[in-house]
């Protein structure tokens, strides 16, 4: 029997909160097994500028350099990275420089790309909130064309009027008619990547 798919998730600003893990127990009841890394050492915040201040405390390349030893040791299983917000950012940066990436998951954030940037049709789904003040348009639409230019098979989702972090509960962002059609969305990709 097959090793099911493995799907390191990071969380977002707000660090490993309860949201993280719940979205991991959603992905390890359809089949998969997940790895969610706690790159702030324990520390969550209650608002986006607690959670900018750990991130800036810590600072950009540590936060990258915890992500890559963080996945070290199942890089060779072919992951498929995904992450929430700032996640998403790391995810990004990660599975672009890991020819063995299966997929790219995004939730509520991307990440400018490297110059040079080059995958083999590597599957990537974003999720966004529309109109979302951390991914504006003029943003994404260069984003997605960057990808696109890398070599990435991009879809993108917008869910109008939710707030930017809506899949999770405990946020006043959280939008559940939009997480749950996110969800769904994501876990057909998911499914897709897996067979």
């Amino acid at each position: 029997m097959a090793s099911p798919t493995t799907i390191v998730l990071f969380h977002s600003a707000f660090g490993l909160r309860p949201a993280v893990h719940a979205a991991a127990d959603r992905l390890r009841a359809a089949g998969y097994e997940v790895h969610t890394p706690d790159l702030f050492d324990g520390r969550t915040a209650d608002t986006v500028e607690e959670g900018m201040a750990i991130k800036d405390g810590i600072g950009t390349e540590e936060l990258l350099k915890r992500a890559v030893l963080a996945v070290a040791p199942l890089s060779e299983r072919g992951l498929v990275y995904a992450g929430f917000s700032l996640g998403g950012s790391i995810a990004q940066n990660l599975a672009l420089a890991d020819e063995k990436a299966r997929g790219l998951l995004l939730l509520h954030g991307t990440s400018d790309l490297a110059e040079g940037a080059s995958v083999d049709e590597l599957p990537v789904q974003l999720h966004v909130a529309d109109p979302d003040p951390f991914e504006p348009h003029d943003w994404l639409n260069a984003w997605y064309l960057r990808m696109q230019r890398a070599g990435a098979d991009v879809e993108v989702h917008r869910y109008a009027g939710a707030g930017h972090l809506f899949t999770d509960p405990e946020l006043p962002d959280h939008d559940s008619e939009a997480a749950e059609t996110a969800w769904r969305t994501a876990l057909a990709f998911l499914e897709e990547l897996a067979s």
